[in-house]
């Protein structure tokens, strides 16, 4: 039981801090609001079940072996979280249709390739093949719906003028996502 206490304390910890999915979220929420950004919670779960579940099986073995590929692995999303910065700051310049949002392809995208579903895999979540673990990943689902509500809520409270001004919305986000890349890529490249 207390290492399931362990467990939910560590992932609340892990979900709740600022991250590139949670940037998504809050940007969202700050430009479609808080019912329209709901359905991205869907693709944050698969997400990370992905991740976790390829981590686990498929990369575990390779990478430890292997030691390199995991700062190659972190350069990778490093690239992308660029890339994801510059697409965001792109959309702030561009004509906001009614519709314009943060899609659940780059939620889901963002979150397989996010740094924490290594910690999920590796440090919080117990040792163990799928069906013993499968109540864990029961709790950390309910976790990420609660963690990514509330990013989706800061977001609409926090930036309120970002649903009249979108802009500022996808700039904030696009900053957010440069600092992190800038932040992991010092992280892969081996300056800290």
């Amino acid at each position: 039981m207390t290492d399931f206490i362990m467990f939910v304390l560590g992932a609340v910890a892990l979900l709740a801090t600022p991250g590139p999915t949670n940037t998504l979220l809050a940007t969202s929420g700050a430009i479609r609001g808080v019912r329209s950004s709901l359905a991205l919670l869907l693709a944050e779960a698969a997400g990370y079940m992905c991740a976790i579940l390829v981590l686990r099986t498929l990369l575990g073995p390779l990478l430890a072996d292997h030691a390199f590929l995991t700062q190659v692995l972190s350069g990778l999303v490093c690239a992308y979280l660029l890339y994801l910065s510059w697409a965001l700051w792109q959309m702030s310049s561009l004509p906001q249709e009614k519709d314009a949002k943060i899609s659940m392809g780059s939620v889901f995208v963002t979150t397989l390739l996010n740094p924490k579903a290594v910690i999920f895999a590796y440090v919080l979540l117990p040792a163990g093949d799928l069906p013993d673990i499968a109540p864990w990943l029961g709790a950390l689902l309910a976790l990420i719906a609660l963690c990514g509500t509330g990013w989706i809520l800061i977001g609409a409270a926090v930036m309120p003028q970002a649903g009249q001004r979108p802009e500022l919305g996808y700039r904030t986000g696009a900053i957010a996502l440069f600092v992190l890349a800038m932040i992991l890529g010092t992280r892969a490249s081996g300056m800290t």
